[in-house]
């Protein structure tokens, strides 16, 4: 047993006698943290910084997997949050914040004439697809990113297990920046796409015209074209990803930071898709929770009469700069990159001679928290990170490079793991 994460690993083995992996998320499990190199609870967290059980202290840059935009106990938002919940939090009529939350939505991103709203970003990526089926009369759908845990989506994954065989053969995947594989699949299977679905942006930046390219396709085949901004809305533009690329879908659908940290999604798009709604079967208790919607409509304000946005931005990029200078300082350019916007950017590991990239994760991963930086490889970066937040992880990441490159050179890298390989959570087909 750890001594540092001793507490963490007493519990978690209690917990998964109750609960399988002891998580209700992977990326917060065994999946992804390595045992005996990690913790896996939380007792409290305030702006960037959160406390494990141990009483370890993190920067977080993973901020509750993207939805934590402003920080942790943001003042306004748990303001807002408190003044609601003394008037309520799910009744038996639709409350007024919906339409508010709803109306600013609609002022704020391009494709958003009407708005429904969920809970997860897989609810309201599967009310799209089910509304694109409908207004089209069609089934096949096209993917490109990750788009959640039902079946539409999940099945066109290696972590299929459980999904009919006919839902499975409906989805099928195309490549980013490649339109040519976008074009295959609609010879392959002529007026059968009800949806083009994809995430506008995740790892790598979108080549000139791909986005347009997509969009025209999408338009030429009667086919919906829907953006997964569930992170990409409110960190790249205040108008989302859409706004920032100058390519406006016919849906889209938004969660994560909407709300920091509060659960709420939404679907948004243009009156004539979206009154398809009427017709199919899209409905849940707490679509209208007022406390998630008070969270919701305190952030957008900010968003709106704060620079949120552009702080994300410059202090993101300190990060992308500065991570590339300690990669080409360490002579590592061959084994390690750094990708993405500056609000979401990731670290990438590629195989070496003697060690996969996930080996050469895992001991990043065990060595950044002994540091006290939480991150799986990717900066999340919220409105509470700090100058010093960002320093003291690049400081961290300098140290970690070396040890790396030291590890490679020396063929040392088994004696320094301390946890077993971290294994791919699954990948896409």
């Amino acid at each position: 047993m750890s001594v540092r994460y001793k507490k963490s690993e007493a519990l978690l083995e209690q917990v998964l006698k109750l609960i399988p992996l002891g998580s209700q998320t992977f990326s917060k499990s065994l999946s992804s943290l390595p045992f005996g190199a990690a913790p896996y609870f939380v007792e409290r967290a305030t702006g960037s910084h959160f406390w494990d059980i141990d009483g370890n202290e993190y920067i977080d840059f993973t901020n509750g997997l993207c939805c934590v935009s402003l920080g942790y106990q943001d003042s306004d938002i748990d303001k807002a949050v408190r003044e609601q919940m003394n008037n309520g939090v799910t009744f038996s009529l639709s409350h007024t914040l919906e339409g508010e939350v709803a109306k600013l939505l609609v002022e704020m991103i391009p494709c958003a004439e009407m708005v429904r709203f969920a809970k997860n970003g897989s609810d309201v990526t599967s009310a799209a697809i089910r509304l694109a089926r409908a207004y089209t009369g069609r089934e096949r759908i096209a993917v490109c990113g990750y788009h959640g845990w039902h079946d539409w989506y999940i099945g066109s994954t290696s972590r299929n297990l459980g999904i009919p065989k006919v839902v499975k053969e409906l989805t099928s995947t195309f490549q980013y920046n490649d339109l040519e594989s976008l074009k295959e699949l609609f010879l392959k299977y002529p007026n059968e796409f009800a949806a083009v679905i994809l995430e506008p942006m995740n790892t790598t930046w979108p080549t000139n015209g791909f986005l347009e390219g997509v969009r025209e396709i999408s338009s030429n085949e009667g086919t919906l074209f829907v953006f997964d901004e569930t992170i990409t809305g409110f960190r790249y533009h205040i108008g989302g990803a859409q706004e920032y690329f100058n390519v406006i879908p016919d849906l889209s659908t938004f969660g994560k930071g909407i709300a920091n940290g509060y659960p709420l999604s939404a679907l948004v798009g243009q009156a004539k898709y979206m009154n398809t709604i009427e017709d199919i079967f899209f409905s849940g208790t707490f679509g209208g929770e007022t406390l998630s919607l008070a969270a919701a409509k305190a952030v957008l304000i900010k968003l709106k009469s704060q620079p949120v946005i552009e702080t994300l931005r410059i202090k993101g990029q300190r990060i992308l700069d500065g991570v590339s200078s300690i990669i080409n300082s360490n002579n590592l350019n061959d084994v390690i990159t750094i990708t993405g916007h500056p609000s979401w950017s990731f670290i990438q590991f590629n195989n070496c001679s003697q060690y996969s990239s996930m080996e050469l994760k895992t001991l990043f991963v065990q060595e950044v928290l002994k540091k006290g930086i939480y991150t799986l490889g990717s900066h999340n970066i919220s409105y509470s990170h700090s100058n010093r937040d960002i320093d003291e992880l690049l400081s961290c990441y300098d140290y970690v490079f070396k040890l790396i490159s030291r590890a490679i050179q020396e063929s040392s890298l088994y004696e320094l793991l301390e946890c077993k390989t971290l294994t791919p959570i699954f990948e896409v087909r």
